[in-house]
């Protein structure tokens, strides 16, 4: 099911969202002070290109262990430098689709999957995108470790 819904998502207009994202990753290149977007660009290519089976996690989530401040803190201002660059007209692409898609019955599980990526998309930089089932784990784990069982 996971495939069709892909398939479905990509002929129906998905296909202009990853090319925007696969854009954007590429500027994120060019441009030397925003490469250290570009990681967070990948991923969130790679969730635009297939939604449907993938998550996408704050690292946080996935490696508990691993937390560091001085690294959040360096995420939140890669965010406010994405956010005015990159994020608000990447975000209004996915909120514009997502609208065009529920319009139509049949693209309502692909519009409501551009409007979760449209949340992501306005603040990208420490999440990876994993599969459902991986995403579920990491966060049972988080819950265990934050509960202390």
């Amino acid at each position: 099911m996971r495939s069709v819904l892909n398939i479905l998502n990509f002929f129906l207009g998905g296909f202009i969202t990853s090319l925007s994202w696969l854009v954007v990753t590429l500027l994120t290149i060019v441009l030397i002070f925003t490469l250290p977007l570009t990681r967070s660009c990948w991923e969130i290519t790679k969730l635009s290109f297939v939604p449907f089976g993938n998550e996408a996690v704050h690292i946080d989530l996935l490696r508990p262990e691993s937390k560091n401040r001085l690294m959040n803190t360096g995420g939140t201002v890669l965010n406010v430098v994405w956010l005015v660059l990159f994020g608000w007209w990447l975000c209004l692409s996915h909120i514009t689709l997502g609208i065009a898609q529920c319009l139509t019955i049949i693209g309502i599980p692909t519009g409501i999957a551009h409007f979760k990526i449209a949340v992501i998309a306005l603040w990208p930089v420490g999440r990876r995108v994993v599969s459902v089932e991986e995403a579920q784990v990491a966060r049972e784990n988080a819950a265990r470790i934050s509960y202390g069982r």
